[in-house]
């Protein structure tokens, strides 16, 4: 662990970059069970990705603007909505819609027995502080001798394994805790009861943790929690920033305040709803969170492998080094001023820059300025990638099955899809690097 440094995102103290590594310490927030709330869900029906709302021209007199929706084919880099959003009025005018739960989603109505709870892995906390005198690794009660000492057997220790261990990648979460449980547990990432077990493993998030998806905060609370478990195992756990972290921080920063999108006006809160933001997410942001989002690096480059959330080249507006990006990013978010945020939304959101013909060579530009032989990204969901949303089957029925079992490579080799499209017919993704063939 690097003196001095900073829990990435935690909020604690100033921050001080290293080249290397950075301290893993979570607040007292981040250790508490958050209760869950999944009971009253809320999802956008269809799943506009990224939708950015049309500017609308301020009316002579007009003294705020109003949400208009969004138009894709402002856009070059964004794909025509496959399923057009279908929103259930909930008696709030903009609020998102509600659609049917999906099977797998279902959370019993019934309330917990208090003298059984039901503790949710993500929610899992460490063990309560040994008490004084007490070995912390030694799981039995200490004895007590006649003269009232205590007298506790040492417990083996075994020597940090030495080296780097081994590395995985997560793709867009967008709140679907369950399911990132599932698949970090498939992965031998973390145990049955939801902590670290995997050692000095290395473990990169790519971004976009909320909206869309039932529990967004706890999603969060339990990468938090990971960092500083896998922190004191050797490993290390971080998290890259999505548009949806932007997204967030700005829908509760700058709220409905106008923001300067080229032709007109918008709002973060109108683009947070369009883009399925969750108001159990809202109400549930901490300050701890935002600060946590807020200090997230963009881009980064491990084992021969560079790392960003989007497919797109927008980062190279930003700086010729992974450093200048993230060192831009973070002063961006610091400044605190609404158009600036939005247009860095804008350009996150950017999408299929790596898919068509000229993406082997947009992929070399980024790889020739920051390093490393191959892109791994989230954010475009491979259904979309492969064109396959809303296909059909030889006898035109929809196709139900998955339509992601794995990562997509696709350009040339050089790029690394990882968005499963978990909130589509797709899959959470975690994978080791490099893939195996």
């Amino acid at each position: 662990m690097v003196e001095g440094s900073m829990t990435q995102g935690a909020g604690q103290g100033p921050v001080v970059r290293t080249a290397t590594s950075r301290d893993f310490r979570v607040p007292p927030y981040a250790q508490v069970p958050v209760q869950s709330e999944c009971s009253s869900r809320e999802y956008a029906l269809a799943h506009p990705e990224d939708s950015v709302p049309r500017p609308i021209p301020l009316r002579s007199g007009e003294s705020a603007p109003q949400p208009a929706p969004a138009d894709r084919a402002d856009d070059p880099h964004r794909a025509d909505d496959p399923a057009p959003a279908a929103r259930a009025a909930d008696g709030e005018a903009g609020a998102p819609g509600t659609a049917p739960h999906r099977a797998e989603d279902a959370v019993p109505g019934a309330p917990e027995d208090p003298e059984d709870p039901q503790v949710h892995p993500g929610d899992a906390v460490p063990d309560d502080e040994p008490p004084e005198g007490y070995t912390p690794t030694e799981r039995d009660l200490p004895v007590l001798d006649r003269d009232g000492t205590v007298r506790v057997a040492a417990a083996d220790r075994q020597p940090a394994p030495e080296g780097p261990g081994p590395l995985y990648v997560v793709g867009d979460v967008h709140g679907y805790l369950d399911e990132l449980v599932a698949a970090l547990t498939t992965e031998g990432l973390i145990d049955s009861e939801g902590h670290w077990s995997a050692g000095n493993a290395r473990l990169w998030f790519l971004g976009d943790f909320t909206d869309r998806g039932p529990d967004g905060i706890g999603v969060i609370d339990l990468v938090m929690r990971l960092s500083a478990e896998a922190a004191a195992a050797g490993g290390y756990c971080k998290a890259l920033m999505g548009n949806h972290e932007l997204l967030l921080i700005g829908a509760r920063r700058f709220g409905d305040t106008p923001v300067n999108s080229g032709a007109g006006t918008a709002t973060f809160q109108a683009a947070w709803l369009l883009n399925g933001g969750q108001k159990n997410d809202m109400d549930r942001l901490q300050d701890v969170h935002l600060q946590w989002m807020s200090r997230l690096d963009a881009v980064v480059e491990e084992d021969g492998h560079l790392l960003m959330h989007s497919d797109t080249t927008a980062y190279l507006d930003y700086g010729t080094t992974i450093e200048d990006v993230n060192d831009t990013v973070h002063e961006i978010i610091n400044r605190n001023d609404a158009d600036e945020c939005w247009d860095l939304f804008r350009k996150f959101t950017k999408r299929f820059a790596f898919r068509d013909d000229n993406g082997p060579k947009a992929v070399r530009e980024l790889l020739a300025a920051y390093g490393g032989g191959r892109i791994v990204h989230g954010h475009s969901p491979i259904p979309y990638l492969l064109g396959e949303v809303g296909a059909e089957d030889a006898d035109g029925e929809g196709k139900a099955e998955p339509l992601v079992e794995g990562p997509h490579v696709y350009a040339d080799g050089l790029a690394v899809a990882m968005d499963g499209g978990v909130t589509m017919a797709g899959k959470l993704l975690v994978a080791p690097l490099p893939l195996q063939a």
